[in-house]
């Protein structure tokens, strides 16, 4: 099987990307790209693992799956690339973000800067067809970002989950919680966002634990 990821994601994925469901889901993915507008493109299939190794990881961001506007999903969990109009869940984000700790949103929706901190910024699905939200869900992904959750759980050194929306909090069954620690709140969409979102504070919480657990906080201010 020819690499996929460029670092050490590709030895812990290994014996998933050989398995029944990942080949299948290959060859769903194959016909889906060549009938079908897919996003992310194929060349960001597996971004947030780039950038993010797993033993850099020290958040997951998990959110449900990949935003179905041209030219939004890049591959990272709620970003878009700089140039590309914010998209309303991660207007969301931002104001969470203000209030929790004051942090000024800017004026684009790239979050790179987060994932080179160790946010993972992942989905439970990795794919979705253009226009059709959650189109790709039961493909075989869950199943992909369970062994994905599986590996960071097995980790001896704390990871700090934030889980938004039913699909996402369905993983916590994943998580010891007695070792790692696990931040749930409705997803950021407009749809759900009033419902418990707001207000939910990940960001000093995540950043509260990290000094806990003596890491370096995260700068959650982008730079423009």
């Amino acid at each position: 099987m020819k690499t996929l990821i460029k670092n050490d994601w590709q030895d812990i994925l290994e014996s998933e990307f050989q398995s029944d469901y990942y080949l299948q889901l290959r060859d769903f993915l194959k016909e889906e790209y060549s009938n079908h507008i897919i996003y992310p493109s194929m060349n960001n299939l597996w971004t947030a693992f780039e950038k993010t190794p797993f033993k850099d990881v020290k958040v997951v961001i998990l959110g449900q799956d990949p935003y179905h506007g041209p030219n939004q999903a890049h591959g990272l969990s709620f970003s878009v690339q700089k140039g590309v109009p914010i998209p309303p869940s991660l207007r969301n984000i931002y104001k969470e973000l203000e209030s929790d700790l004051g942090v000024k949103p800017v004026h684009h929706g790239h979050l790179n800067q987060w994932a080179e901190q160790g946010v993972l910024l992942l989905n439970t699905v990795l794919t979705v067809r253009k226009g059709q939200a959650y189109s790709h869900r039961k493909k075989g992904w869950e199943q992909l970002t369970d062994a994905v959750i599986h590996s960071l759980n097995e980790r001896e050194d704390p990871v700090i989950f934030i889980l938004w929306g039913n699909a996402s909090i369905a993983k916590k069954a994943l998580i010891n919680t007695d070792k790692h620690i696990v931040l749930t709140a409705p997803h950021p969409s407009p749809l759900s966002a009033r419902r418990g979102f707001f207000g939910s504070k990940p960001f000093s919480k995540t950043n509260d634990a990290l000094k806990q657990l003596r890491k370096e906080p995260i700068n959650w201010q982008l730079t423009e």
